[in-house]
């Protein structure tokens, strides 16, 4: 076995001890820690499932065309081939009238007096085309061509959108970008907090040790051999604690489906935002470890490298 083997084998080992050896300390790190990365990963999901639901609204938006009886089938076929070539159209749909009519008496069929009353008259629907935007940022420019003149005494009544949909979408869009803004502040903030923590633990470790520290410098140790292990029981800190925020994640999960039995809670959809986190397990889990380990193991390098900064006299 070589020499940088068994050195690094000493290293995790006279880690692991000083691990165990200050869990009781460690404790308050490693708690910090887990409000941190349990902050990260639920800032990752809520902003995942926003976007979710602003596609699933995005989707139900479109914009609504009503003819007049006298437009004729080479006007329309005219008109929707000019809305087909209109860039920031996605999909165009056309009903004629019998066509609106059945698909009016499908979503009114719970209302059998509604139901009777129009079928009992000649059909008043006019036909429609449905045009389904590409996004709603441009939108605007769909309804200035449906507003020219020429295509305008075509429409029975001006054009309809769901602006209440295109509102939502702009709501939720607000709340994604200042819960995206709160989480990254908590996140730095606390991420603060768990490096000052584990500073002052390391350091406390190095008090302790000093004059055992001092010896090993003055037999020759490198800063590498001295610095690992504290290395090593801050990454364990950061290991501990992703594990934790892991498994605090999907209690919080699972208790919000059984509780609130739900698949919604006001505008996040809990049922997907579950689906997400459980589809990606793994890979939230070697970001939880990743970022653990990286921030205990960068405290453990900066506390470390101020003490053996001094000479021994």
């Amino acid at each position: 076995m070589s020499r940088k083997s068994i050195t690094f084998r000493r290293i995790l080992k006279t880690g692991l001890l000083n691990f165990l050896r200050n869990f009781s300390i460690a404790t308050a790190a490693i708690a910090t820690m887990v409000v941190t990365l349990t902050i990260l990963l639920l800032s990752l999901i809520i902003n995942a499932t926003f976007n979710n639901t602003i596609v699933q609204i995005t989707n139900k938006v479109d914009v609504s065309v009503y003819l007049k009886d006298s437009v004729d089938q080479t006007q329309t076929s005219k008109l929707i081939q000019e809305i087909k070539n209109i860039p920031d159209v996605s999909k165009v749909n056309y009903l004629n009238k019998d066509q609106v009519l059945k698909q009016y008496l499908l979503d009114n069929s719970s209302d059998k007096l509604l139901s009777t009353a129009i079928t009992e008259t000649s059909n008043p629907l006019p036909a429609t085309i449905h045009i389904k935007p590409k996004t709603l940022d441009n939108i605007s420019q769909i309804n200035n061509f449906l507003a020219r003149p020429d295509i305008k005494e075509l429409q029975f009544s001006a054009p309809q959108s769901n602006q209440n949909l295109q509102n939502a979408i702009n709501n939720i869009t607000h709340a994604t970008d200042v819960l995206r803004t709160l989480g990254i502040i908590a996140m730095i903030v606390f991420a603060i907090i768990s490096i000052l923590i584990i500073f002052n633990t390391i350091q406390m470790a190095i008090f302790n040790r000093r004059n055992e520290i001092q010896i090993m410098r003055l037999l020759g140790a490198n800063k590498s051999f001295i610095r690992g292990p504290f290395i090593v029981e801050t990454s364990i800190y950061g290991l501990i604690a992703g594990l934790i925020s892991i498994g605090l994640v999907d209690f919080i999960f699972i208790t919000s489906n059984s509780t609130l039995q739900a698949t919604s809670l006001g505008l996040l959809d809990i049922n997907f935002a579950g689906k997400y986190f459980r589809a990606d397990i793994f890979k939230f889990l070697l970001l939880q470890v990743g970022v653990g380990v990286f921030v205990g193991a960068i405290s453990a390098f900066i506390a470390t490298r101020r003490f053996l900064k001094f000479k021994i006299k």
